[in-house]
């Protein structure tokens, strides 16, 4: 492990140790922390009382936006989320989508003619699909296939820096 790695490592490791001796002494801070569902809920409260807790290993703080980086663009607000066609031709499309805080409309199931392959770069997601009891658990790194008319919703994805996806879209190819 490298220097600078450990360095980051042993700072998270002293952010969540004050967070948890602060949440022992606090039975308002513990009372919040039960009450919480979510990792994104936890890193909330965490930074709500001076904590930065939600960075995982190898995350790197961003440096000024770089269109060229598709990693150190600035978030969209909360609850948003922003998509850009990076490349298409006529029988597919690679998109990149920024997702912060964001969530499918109660009721609302994507239900889309084109297959959809997406790589989870930054951040996690959870994914519902339509006849599965849980939602999928999406970390950095992960990705799902979807097919063609799956439906599925968007449960939740980070907040700030948010949940970074590339997503390739495309046609079942033709017989002939």
């Amino acid at each position: 492990m490298a220097e600078a790695q450990l360095q980051q490592f042993l700072e998270k490791v002293r952010q969540l140790n004050g967070f948890i001796d602060l949440s022992e002494i606090d039975p308002g801070l513990r009372q919040e922390l039960t009450d919480c569902s979510t990792h994104q809920a936890v890193v909330a409260l965490a930074r709500s009382r001076g904590f930065e807790i939600g960075r995982r290993w190898g995350e790197k703080t961003p440096a000024t936006p770089d269109p060229s980086n598709l990693l150190s663009q600035a978030c969209p607000a909360a609850g948003e989320e922003r998509s850009e066609v990076l490349l298409q031709l006529p029988s597919w499309r690679l998109e990149r989508i920024h997702s912060c805080q964001a969530s499918s409309p109660p009721d609302f199931w994507y239900d889309q003619a084109e297959h959809e392959w997406v790589v989870l770069l930054q951040g996690s997601a959870q994914i519902q699909l339509e006849g599965e009891d849980r939602p999928r658990q999406l970390c950095q790194g992960d990705s799902l296939l979807i097919s063609a008319h799956r439906r599925h919703q968007l449960v939740a994805t980070d907040p700030d820096p948010g949940s970074i996806w590339l997503a390739l879209f495309w046609h079942q190819a033709c017989e002939g």
